[in-house]
This record gives C-alpha cells, sequence and structure tokens, in this order.
C-alpha cells in the first residue's frame, strides 16, 4: 500500500505573506477580511504561525501579551491570565481531507507546552452557523466556555478551550 508522504509544516516567510492574504480573504466570512498591513502587523504580533506546503494551510495564534484589538482576543485576555489564542486556521478547498488542520493544532499544541502553556483558546461562528468547525474542535478536546453577539451584533460566536499539560 502506498502512502502520501505528508507535506512538512513550515514557519511563514514575508514571502508568503501575499498568498496567506488571498486564502484569508477567500474566507472572508469565517474569519474576517484583511488588508495587506493588517495582516503584516498580526503576523509580527503572532505567538504561532505556520503553513503547510505552497499554501495549502495555514495558521495564526498569538498569546497573552499580543497588541491585539480583536473582540474575541480581548474576551480571552479578560478571563485567562496566560493562554495561547488561534485566530485563524484555514484549508485551502483543493486540501480539505488531508489531515493538515489536525496536523497545525497538533504542532500548536507542541509549540505552546513548550512555552510553559497550559491551556488553548478558539473561538466559532455560532451565527452565521459553522457545524464541521464545531465538531473538529470538540473532537480535538475543545470544549464550550463562552459566547458573544459581536461587530454590532453581526455576528456571534461560542468560545472554546483545551486545557494542554505543560
Amino acid at each position: 500500500m502506498m502512502t502520501k508522504e505528508l507535506l512538512p509544516i513550515e514557519r511563514v516567510s514575508p514571502a508568503y505573506e501575499p498568498a496567506i492574504l488571498a486564502l484569508n480573504n477567500e474566507h472572508a466570512a469565517e474569519l474576517s477580511w484583511l488588508e495587506p498591513e493588517r495582516l503584516s502587523f498580526l503576523l509580527c504580533e503572532a505567538f504561532y504561525t505556520r503553513r503547510i506546503g505552497a499554501l495549502e494551510a495555514f495558521i495564526l495564534c498569538f498569546d497573552q501579551d499580543a497588541t491585539y484589538d480583536s473582540p474575541n482576543f480581548l474576551w480571552f485576555r479578560e478571563r485567562y491570565p496566560r493562554f495561547v489564542y488561534v485566530d485563524r486556521v484555514v484549508v485551502a478547498a483543493a486540501a480539505r481531507g488531508r489531515g493538515h488542520a489536525r496536523r497545525l493544532y497538533e504542532d500548536l499544541f507542541e509549540q505552546a507546552r513548550g512555552a510553559g502553556h497550559t491551556i488553548v483558546n478558539c473561538e466559532v461562528n455560532a451565527n452565521p452557523p459553522n457545524p464541521a468547525s464545531d465538531a473538529f474542535h470538540a473532537a480535538l478536546g475543545f470544549a464550550e466556555v463562552g459566547d458573544a453577539v459581536i461587530h454590532g451584533g453581526k455576528k456571534s460566536v461560542r468560545y472554546w478551550a483545551k486545557p494542554i499539560a505543560a
């Protein structure tokens, strides 16, 4: 039986910013639209950002010390003294079903533990709903810890947390 070789998980370099911006903005309904300057700023503030392949998938995460004004990030900052927040994770449509998101999260958990973190947080849209993301995060061991209505009532989210052993 032939097995496909897994593409490596690699750090995001500035050369990948245009591709990340394009992939992010293809999924702006689930994530949020980014302008190039904002993406550059977020990448500089990030605790952890990685990609798979030329850009089959990427993840962008912050720790509690980031300078970031997202209402979701701030919700966690008000409640957790130390954490890693998954701001966005995207898998290109053509690369879905290959386990990329799971691999990125597993690598994140390892990096977070190595930095002494004991919890990883994220949010998932409740309106518009994202049942695939709900199921994915539950399968990884995340549990709901709260909810909020944001962006002037245009969006509602559920907050999730996963304890990780330091």
